[in-house]
């Protein structure tokens, strides 16, 4: 038998040591890792696969996607001090009210992590990631509409019509229909929108209340002209849905990205939400849904194809065309506009 030295091992002893250690680090590494959320559907699948994968690869962490009702699981959750989220996605203008409620840690982030991104994007606490479009849409058998005051004329375009059931989004598109300039529409005139709204209330057949609804609808013939998101109606169409949209009168709502108060892995959310706003992420979003990267750098030369950028809602040529939604004005006035649009419906 041959006998093992001092020497050997003392080198055995290290070596094993050594893969203990490394090993022990491996499975830290592997261990840390955060749950995400937002409303789910095609646009969590579409996050999930162009940043929640790549960037936990990259990490070498877990990134759990999970789905919440909104705001108001935001709310509970954060009350309570402890949040089973650790990175989540609302509307604008949620994310107004949860950081005018306190509801959000600050992002801290710095203006090279920002690059690309519009000032008016960044709140402290919460910052605008990617856009979709409240659209005028129609069935390709029809007349197009280039503008909501062609949705408003039913003379010229008549045919069945319906709108989502929120003032959010009609309520700046009664205001552009009514004449009100683009650069004007914030702060609402809520009084005129609801006027202007009365004169289109005859011929709404469907208050939708959710975008699949939408999307039936429309699918199926029943309605003529609607408005319509562009996640959902872009998605519609690539099925080879027989409908149009135009980007012209626009209502931009944003996703916006935010941590949770009561999140347990702050840092680390931190390092995958700078992650995901970088170029190299949010250039794939596009690519699998219809809804546009606010970070400007995306439509530089070379970025995305020139086809591509036609067609998103925020690059520079179309963001002229439309209207950014003013989250904090619906934090300070959504429950009183809501309680109006409901009575509204109701006569």
């Amino acid at each position: 038998m041959t006998k093992t030295t001092p020497d050997q091992l003392l080198r055995t002893t290290k070596t094993v040591l050594a893969s203990a250690a490394l090993f022990f680090v491996g499975t830290v590494a592997q261990a840390d890792g955060i749950r995400v959320t937002n409303m789910g559907g095609s646009f969590g699948e579409a996050k999930t696969l162009t940043a929640w994968e790549p960037i936990s690869q990259k990490l070498n962490i877990t990134i759990e996607p999970d789905t919440y009702s909104g705001l108001i699981d935001v709310r509970t959750q954060a009350k309570s001090g402890s949040s089973p989220w650790d990175l989540g996605e609302l509307t604008v203008d949620e994310c107004a009210i949860a950081s005018k409620e306190g509801l959000l840690e600050p992002l801290n982030l710095t203006t090279d992590q920002l690059d690309g991104y519009p000032e008016e994007a960044y709140r402290g606490d919460y910052v605008l990631t990617s856009t979709a479009s409240y659209v005028p849409v129609w069935q390709n058998n029809l007349p197009g509409l280039s503008s909501w005051a062609d949705f408003w004329d039913v003379q010229r375009f008549p045919g069945t019509r319906a709108l989502r059931d929120n003032p959010m989004e009609n309520l700046p598109a009664a205001l552009i229909a009514d004449g009100v300039p683009l650069d004007q529409i914030y702060p609402l005139d809520v009084d005129r929108a609801f006027r202007k709204l009365e004169e289109i209330k005859p011929h709404i057949t469907t208050w939708w209340a959710s975008g699949a609804q939408s999307i039936q609808l429309l699918a199926s013939g029943d309605i003529d002209y609607a408005g319509g998101w562009t996640t959902r109606v872009g998605a519609l169409i690539e099925e080879g849905g027989y409908v149009s949209y135009t980007l012209n009168n626009g209502i931009l709502i944003p996703n916006c990205a935010f941590i949770p108060k009561g999140s347990k892995n702050v840092d680390i959310a931190r390092q995958v939400l700078v992650e995901s706003l970088s170029v190299e992420i949010i250039k794939e979003l596009p690519k699998h849904i219809n809804s546009s990267p606010v970070n400007q750098n995306v439509f530089k030369p070379g970025v995305l194809p020139d086809e591509v950028v036609a067609t998103q809602a925020a690059s520079p040529d179309n963001l002229k065309l439309q209207v950014m939604t003013d989250g904090e004005w619906w934090a300070e006035n959504g429950v009183e506009v809501m309680e109006r649009w409901q009575e509204f419906k109701s006569r």
